[in-house]
């Protein structure tokens, strides 16, 4: 049962690594290719906190709405942080005509077609990471699951097993760290949104600020603090940036604050500072504290909402409502009282985080040393220690703001326990061995030094930071990329960064590939040609060599269709590189470093592309001018065939460095081997050729031995698991006596009777079984 598990999830794994960035209208979101309609679909819709996941349901909502995806007769829609109370048990009837909508009458009838019309149904479940903790969903044990009562998660899990509406469609929207695919085994598709590009960011900016007499200050002021910028590529953070920038304007001050801390502390204390008497700002600090300490106990529940009986006053609920901490909220009516239970929720998961690393640093029970504990840096099989992943920044960033007079005031806490704290942390951070932490626990490594803001940790870490920096398959966010660009320049070393695979954006490329300390990247290659073929279009001809020459390709494997486009897009930017090089320095040649460098190519399209791929690739091989090994194996059935092994042979004139190539599991049969044997003498430096696990039968070995004595460089053959017979072995074997240059020939084949074979290997030791 778990290999079973542990399959499925490398095999979302591997589709998930092959993601494409495009823009997707609403109306494509539940187009799926070769669905069956009679099965439940799953559309998993990814993105971080602040995103507009939710806003994105509501807008699908709002289509159907007004006539749009009319497939669908039926939408409901559930926040799951309505729907997440444990004791709650409802069936599937409850859940939808009773707490989604209640109607006048008929509910039995419409029900009834519901169960009879899964396909016509969509259930949106927005935030299910608000529905599960640490264990896996339940399974569905309810006779009747459609009709008897059960807990939220029994339901959601019988939907999702189809045991329940099977047919019917479920979109789901998480955060892309929730493990979503340990409780879902089959999603149909999968779509994340990353946010704003840099031009989105100034378009929104401009837009909050439009009719305001301060409006291209505020873009101006946003844009010179680079960090908050970053953030601003979360329409969340955008507008948390914009509101800041909005107040900061009206009190007259020139400057943002310059870490996600200072900008948190200040919104705050703008909030919360009254301008009336002593009491009041006794009382609201007390507040803030218990709001504090309520985000911290939530958050180690995976929960952001409550019932408003849980707080412990009245005064608290006003404060959190009145500041815009908390909004209220709805829990579903019990079906048979019909009453409806009012909770409240934190505004948004930003504020949950800050106020969580508040809690840590004001209460008194959580000593200086066990604090560390939180920043769930050291190991990379512990799991963080709470679902608020940016507490860690914010506790490093309140260490050094300690001397801050607000958090003084609200801690009562002088400044030389401050310094204290500080020293437990530079401490804890020299005694970490960085070199070993993985690239997530890197990042959060290099976010909190960032929001500390201190010279030395800075400089400590950025000297401490291993040569060769491996992001690959790691998302890195535009704040990533400030982040990790701020401290690489801080070192003297030079890097090396893979970056592939990251989602990095144009703009973050362009950053770290201009750094004058990386001396070598490699990145997905749809993302650098892109990003040279901007560099070309602004004229920035300086970047756009030395990023060229940076870069690195050696070991190449095309694994889609794709690549193999972007690989033909590369050799096409080579001959606008000639122009541009030609323009700038009046020299008429240039080879970017990475295709004349290029050793080693794999290609694993397998046998539904593996054709069509392979002849788009044949056209641009002669461009690698130091290609030695050739492998159309790859552990993937690419089955070029015949048409692919004459394409191939054609452009064996080309390929004089070629010293490997292996052509097993083709399909190959005597046409393509006779082809192949015609060319192969070109290929003066082949040592070896694989032909294991094709087709060939003693026609094409004979070719083969026709022109084994004229390939001087050949070492090794292997030939094994053809459709050789004894006519052909012994042809292969008297070829190989005008041959002391070829060390093996490997020749078992089922077709060839064994005491022919071993009579063969008696009269040459070459010949392998």
């Amino acid at each position: 049962k778990n290999s079973i598990k542990a399959m499925e999830k490398e095999l979302v794994t591997c589709s998930l690594q092959g993601k494409e960035k495009a823009a997707l209208k609403r109306s494509q979101i539940f187009q799926i290719p070769g669905g069956k309609d009679l099965e439940t679909k799953v559309i998993v819709v990814l993105g971080k906190a602040g995103m507009g996941k939710s806003i994105l349901v509501q807008k699908i909502c709002q289509d159907w709405s007004n006539g749009e995806f009319s497939q669908f007769e039926f939408v409901f829609w559930f926040d799951c942080k309505q729907i997440s109370l444990p004791e709650k048990q409802y069936s599937l009837k409850d859940l939808l005509l009773e707490f989604f909508v209640k109607p006048q009458e008929g509910s039995k009838e419409i029900f009834e077609y519901i169960l009879q019309n899964p396909a016509k149904v969509l259930l949106v479940f927005d935030g299910f990471e608000g529905l599960h903790d640490h264990e896996n969903l339940p399974r569905c044990s309810a006779s009747q699951p459609e009709k008897d009562s059960c807990s939220i998660k029994e339901l959601l899990s019988g939907l999702i097993q189809k045991k329940i509406l099977n047919g019917c469609t479920l979109l789901l929207t998480a955060r892309p760290k929730d493990k979503v695919y340990q409780y879902v085994s089959k999603v149909d598709k999968t779509i994340e949104i990353v946010g704003f590009s840099p031009q989105q960011r100034e378009l929104y900016i401009t837009k909050y600020f439009e009719g305001l007499p301060y409006c291209d200050n505020a873009l101006k002021l946003i844009k010179e603090c680079e960090y908050l910028f970053s953030h601003c590529y979360s329409p969340l953070m955008c507008r948390f940036v914009c509101l800041l920038c909005e107040t900061v304007l009206e009190m007259g001050e020139k400057s943002l604050p310059s870490t996600l801390t200072t900008v948190f502390l200040k919104f705050v204390q703008q909030k919360v500072i009254p301008t009336q008497m002593h009491v009041t700002a006794m009382q609201n600090q007390e507040s803030l504290a218990t709001l504090a300490r309520i985000a911290w106990y939530l958050g180690e529940k995976h929960q952001s909402a409550m019932k408003s009986d849980l707080l412990p006053s009245k005064e608290v609920k006003e404060f959190a409502l009145k500041y815009g901490f908390f909004l209220p909220f709805a829990f579903p009516r019990h079906s048979d009282s019909g009453e409806e239970e009012f909770g409240s929720t934190f505004s948004d998961f930003v504020i949950q985080n800050f106020l969580g690393a508040l809690h840590l640093m004001l209460a008194e029970e959580i000593k200086d040393k066990s604090l560390t504990k939180y920043l769930s840096l050291p190991s990379k099989k512990k799991k963080p220690y709470n679902w608020l992943d940016l507490v860690p920044r914010f506790l490093a960033g309140l260490w050094f703001l300690q001397d801050d007079p607000y958090l003084c005031s609200l801690s009562n806490k002088d400044v030389k326990q401050s310094t204290k704290k500080q020293k437990t942390l530079l401490k804890y951070i020299r005694k970490l061995q960085i070199n070993e932490l993985c690239p997530e626990r890197l990042l959060d490594l290099l976010h909190c030094v960032y929001e500390t803001q201190s010279n030395y940790l800075l400089q400590h870490v950025a000297l401490r930071l291993k040569p060769d920096l491996s992001f690959l398959g790691v998302v890195l966010t535009p704040p990533d990329v400030h982040v990790l660009h701020y401290i690489l320049k801080r070192s003297r070393k030079e890097f090396s960064l893979d970056l592939r695979n990251s989602s990095i954006d144009m703009q973050g490329l362009k950053d770290l590939i201009g750094l004058k300390n990386v001396a070598s990247f490699r990145a997905s290659l749809s993302d650098t040609v892109r990003t040279w073929q901007s560099l070309e279009q602004t004229r920035d001809y300086e970047l756009l060599r030395a990023s060229t020459e940076k870069f690195v390709l050696d070991p190449f494997k095309a694994k889609t269709m794709k690549d193999v486009s972007d690989l033909s897009d590369l050799v096409e930017m080579q001959k606008k590189m000639i122009n541009c090089v030609q323009d700038a320095s009046g020299c008429s040649s240039y080879e970017i470093p990475a295709i004349k460098n290029l050793r080693k190519l794999e290609f694993a399209l397998g046998p539904v592309c593996g054709l069509q791929g392979f002849l788009k690739l044949v056209e641009i091989l002669a461009a690698f001018p130091s290609l030695r090994h050739l492998d159309l194996d790859a552990l993937s059935e690419n089955g070029i065939g015949d048409e692919g092994a004459k394409s191939l042979s054609e452009v064996f004139p080309t390929l004089t460095s070629l010293e490997t190539l292996n052509l097993s599991q083709n399909k190959i049969t005597d046409v393509g081997a006779e082809k192949l044997a015609t060319a192969l003498p070109s290929l003066s430096s082949l040592k070896t050729l694989s032909l294991y696990n094709n087709s060939i039968c003693d026609f094409g070995a004979e070719n083969l031995a026709k022109v084994l004595p004229a390939m001087s460089s050949l070492r090794v053959l292997d030939v094994q698991y053809n459709k050789i017979t004894g006519v052909g072995a012994q042809q292969l074997t008297e070829s190989l006596r005008k041959c002391p240059h070829i060390k093996n020939l490997v020749m078992w084949n089922p077709t060839i009777p064994y005491g022919v074979l071993e009579h063969l290997q008696q009269l040459d030791s070459r010949i392998s079984v």
